[in-house]
């Protein structure tokens, strides 16, 4: 499949993500999309005669051309939305972008994402949190993301790879740049442990809507979202928001009452959009998470239980990674109608456990 054709198809004007999937779904492939005459573009929902005559014109082509030649120059990594690599569980969400542009070394789909954010005008209550949560996480083998801004989000990438644990920052603006600046040496040090990851093309300012967007990823990418401190008006009480329509699990830490940074955390466990947290270990305990070195023992205890061929296979695809049950069907090479009654016995023996949006993962 052709990048040129799949960047193409993003740098559309009036083509949205929404627009781009029913596209995808009616043509098979961002090449047939651009092969398509007018009139069968009019038959796809959202297509009107402008953006049809749009997509006819090889304008998004030659810029998505260029944008290619300078993503290889940046060792930047397209992740189209039918990629393998591209994040399963932001996927899964309606507006999930149909590309995202990702530098580093971290796996986006790694087993446990937790995704944290708060206020730009951290206090001292919350650095500490901060540094409280990266301590507590470190052995439950996690992934961190965040959105680099100020504040809370820097604060947590510093912490995470201080302890070791990959961090990825979701950014606004595209790759060729870095806002802000002050946490250009954290970024590149994210790109060793971690990474940095957007859906915006290159050359894209850092413009105030694009954060707004940006924070669905944040939201979408992560099993649970953390709001640490947050003022009751702004962008970790809108990822919040979003975790919610996405289904996740959100979580906030109380503050005082008089402290306009806690207001937005007490809100969201007043108005039940977020479980109470008062301590980081509390995260664990609510995700059912065990600690590696613990997690290492439990299996190498359950070697000892009696496995059929089937539930062996499953437990040998899900090594190391999480999977929906049709992808897990093909690669465990089990039929799904007769896979569930497999997966519903290796919960019970507490070897698996199933996640949102018919996803399973190994303990």
């Amino acid at each position: 499949m052709s990048l040129i054709h799949q960047i193409a198809l993003t740098l559309v004007q009036n083509v949205g993500h929404v627009t781009a999937k029913s596209l995808l779904a009616r043509f098979g492939s961002p090449e047939a999309v651009f092969s398509a005459s007018r009139q069968e573009l009019l038959q796809v929902d959202g297509v009107g005669s402008v953006t049809a005559g749009q997509i006819l014109q090889t304008d998004a082509l030659v810029l998505a051309e260029k944008q290619l030649n300078c993503l290889l120059k940046h060792q930047i990594e397209p992740l189209f939305y039918t990629d393998v690599r591209y994040p399963k569980r932001l996927k899964n969400c309606y507006d999930a972008p149909v590309m995202l542009y990702y530098r580093g070394t971290a796996n986006l789909n790694h087993p446990r994402i937790v995704s944290i954010v708060g206020t730009r005008m951290a206090t001292s209550y919350g650095q500490m949190l901060c540094e409280q949560l990266a301590e507590t996480l470190k052995p439950y083998n996690v992934l961190v993301v965040s959105g680099l801004a100020y504040g809370i989000d820097v604060a947590i990438h510093k912490q995470s790879l201080f302890k070791g644990i990959p961090t990825v920052g979701v950014l606004g603006h595209g790759l060729d740049r870095l806002y802000p600046s002050a946490h250009r040496q954290t970024a590149l040090d994210m790109l060793k442990n971690g990474g940095l990851l957007t859906e915006f093309p290159l050359y894209t300012n850092p413009d105030k809507e694009n954060f707004p967007r940006r924070n669905r990823i944040i939201a979408g990418i992560a099993d649970v979202t953390i709001v640490v401190e947050a003022a009751l008006k702004g962008g970790a009480l809108i990822t919040a928001e979003i975790a919610n329509s996405y289904n996740r699990d959100v979580y906030a830490f109380p503050g005082r009452t008089t402290n306009q940074y806690s207001e937005g955390c007490n809100f969201l466990i007043k108005t039940n959009r977020a479980g109470l947290i008062s301590h980081p270990r509390d995260l664990a305990y609510y995700m059912g998470w065990e600690a590696e070195s613990t997690a290492q023992a439990v299996r190498q205890t359950t070697l000892a239980i009696a496995l059929s061929a089937h539930e062996s296979a499953v437990m040998k695809v899900l090594e190391g990674t999480a999977l929906r049950i049709d992808e897990l069907a093909v690669r465990a090479g089990i039929q799904q109608s007769k896979l569930a009654i497999h997966l519903l016995n290796l919960e019970i023996k507490g070897l698996i456990v199933s996640l949102p949006g018919n996803v399973y993962q190994a303990i």
